[in-house]
């Protein structure tokens, strides 16, 4: 291996002693404002004493240690030193139920839980057989619970913390992906070191990063982008991460932070939009290079090298805005399974509306239904206790079947068309993509947040729509209207038509088979990880359908407009 590059090693433990090591007196974690700041000193050694704590607990090389935390430097080290044990820490969403609780538990097999007091009543209702819970934010132990200090303090005569990650091997599993059950329960994508690594060696010859980049880490642990582009790649190669453990507030805290590098998904570039567009930025291209430069620093994003959008289809005016702004934007594509990334728009060639080119060791086909299939180093390793599904998805030729239906152009790159089992087939048996259509409902305007397409086996395409809860709240204020609840507003005669006119403005760019006949404002607002959506914003197409059954028969019951 090549002592040189910090990813030539076994393991992300190896990686991390390297990084810390490296790092000194230098900032790794810290919070907003500075008012926690954790280096790569105290990094490594509370790692140590937080993995022998877990020892003394019985926790061993491939169990399982679950996570239920928000976005905090705790997350950080206690993920780090049970990955020293050669365990596999996972983190589940904090949006979910009881029940999902004790499935994800359960499915995972772990006996100790490293929470925050916030989530303890829910995880006890859950009644999950568990050993220890470990509270990072209690003042002081109960009986069945322990402080993150009282951890820290514990001691194991009989444990070698050197020799425990040294003995880690590269296939061992690092951490669980718990995949968002559109249609199911979710299933548990096992990561291994080596996975996690080759993700990093392929991400940063297109994506560069090192120890004087600094991220922001918002997105929920239990999504495989908020660990591949801020934990993985700081243990690594030792960017500093600040955390924002509430992500309504992200946008707020970039001024602070002044990231290097910045990922988002699509909801959070559009909310950064439509703000911009209030204070009075709605052409960038129109505005000098000084302007532009002022708006990027107003907003905190002036030394950002490059920025990313992912998870979901971003609208195409979106990217056109923020590369007019002097922000362009890599959109890129991947999926859990695959450690996260497999295509990315190369930097100097972003092109709009595609996903991007294969990265190196990623290799990319077609099946004849025009499913994308990826061979890569990055696979899973499979479902957890789920070999038969496993099965199902990587082929005996070790091609995954994404469930994506892609293209791909000549010059490698890829565009995704919808996922396989959401197209529409309507009545006469034309093929289309929900994705797409709702792609531009929303795009047409601020005020429609969420799109949902229905007309499987239907004559005509009918919506639901729901209302953006910013742009609806801006939408009152300037209008002085009393009540900006999504109920009232749902109502109100001058967000019907604006809204009318958002999906006329749609129409003009869907073909006509496309278009959407009817539709209906919801009066309410959706939020993640509820019945509507899952905690990753995706949309929840069949509970959906179920909920609001009686809306869409109502669509088409009388004549469509």
């Amino acid at each position: 291996m090549n002592a040189q590059d910090p990813l030539a090693v076994p393991t992300l433990c190896a990686a991390f002693q390297k990084t810390a090591a490296a790092g000194g007196d230098q900032v790794a974690l810290r919070t907003v404002g500075g008012a926690q700041e954790i280096t790569w000193r105290q990094y490594a050694d509370r790692v140590r004493r937080i993995a022998t704590g877990l020892s003394s607990l019985g926790v061993r090389r491939g169990d399982a240690v679950g996570l239920m935390l928000v976005n905090r430097p705790e997350f950080n080290l206690c993920d780090t030193a049970a990955l020293h044990l050669g365990a596999t820490p996972f983190s589940i969403y904090n949006t979910s139920s009881p029940e999902q609780i004790t499935y994800l538990f359960g499915n995972a097999g772990c006996r100790v839980v490293i929470t925050e007091q916030a989530f303890v009543d829910r995880i006890r209702a859950a009644g999950a057989d568990l050993d220890q819970l470990v509270v990072v934010d209690a003042e002081a132990g109960t009986g069945d619970t322990l402080t993150l200090a009282d951890l820290e303090e514990r001691s194991d005569d009989s444990f070698d913390f050197d020799a425990a990650w040294q003995a880690v091997g590269s296939d061992d599993v690092a951490t669980l992906i718990y995949t968002s059950g559109t249609t199911g329960p979710p299933k548990g994508v096992e990561l291994t070191h080596a996975n996690l690594l080759a993700q990093l060696r392929m991400t940063t010859e297109r994506l560069p990063i090192g120890p004087d980049d600094r991220c922001v880490s918002f997105l929920p642990s239990a999504h495989i982008a908020d660990r591949w582009g801020t934990h993985y790649g700081a243990m690594t190669l030792g960017l500093q991460i600040t955390t924002v453990p509430d992500p309504k507030a992200v946008i707020g805290a970039l001024g602070d932070v002044k990231p290097t590098v910045w990922g988002a998904v699509p909801r959070v570039w559009e909310k950064l939009k439509a703000g911009l567009e209030v204070a009075g930025v709605k052409d960038p291209a129109s505005m000098s290079a000084e302007e532009r430069a002022g708006v990027l620093q107003f907003i905190g994003l002036d030394q950002v090298r490059w920025s990313v959008s992912g998870a979901a289809p971003i609208p195409a005016d979106v990217l056109e805005y923020f590369g007019a702004l002097g922000l362009p934007i890599c959109e890129l594509w991947g999926m859990s399974e695959l450690s996260c990334c497999a295509t990315i728009n190369p930097i100097d060639d972003i092109r709009i509306g595609t996903v991007g080119t294969p990265l190196t060791g990623v290799e990319l086909r077609l099946a004849d239904d025009g499913e994308l299939l990826v061979k890569a180093p990055t696979i899973m390793k499979g479902y957890r206790k789920e070999p038969q599904k496993t099965a199902d998805t990587i082929d005996a030729d070790g091609w995954l079947h994404t469930g994506d239906i892609a293209t791909i152009d000549d010059d490698g790159y890829v565009t995704i068309v919808d996922r396989k089992k959401e197209l529409i087939i309507n009545s006469a048996g034309k093929n289309m993509s929900p994705a797409n259509i709702e792609q531009a409902l929303k795009s047409s305007s601020p005020l429609i947040g969420q799109a949902v397409t229905i007309g499987d086996g239907r004559p005509y395409n009918v919506a639901l729509l729901v209302l953006d809860p910013d742009a609806a709240a801006a939408y009152a204020k300037e209008h002085d209207l009393p009540d900006p609840s999504a109920a009232a507003l749902a109502k109100d005669e001058g967000v019907v038509a604006a809204v009318a006119a958002g999906v006329e403005a749609a129409n003009q760019r869907l073909s006509r088979v496309e278009q959407i006949k009817s539709w209906t404002l919801l009066p309410v607002d959706w939020e993640p990880g509820g019945d509507e959506l899952t905690p990753t914003m995706k949309l929840k197409r069949r509970p959906i359908a179920e909920k609001y059954a009686a809306e869409i028969d109502g669509l088409y019951a009388g004549q469509p407009g």
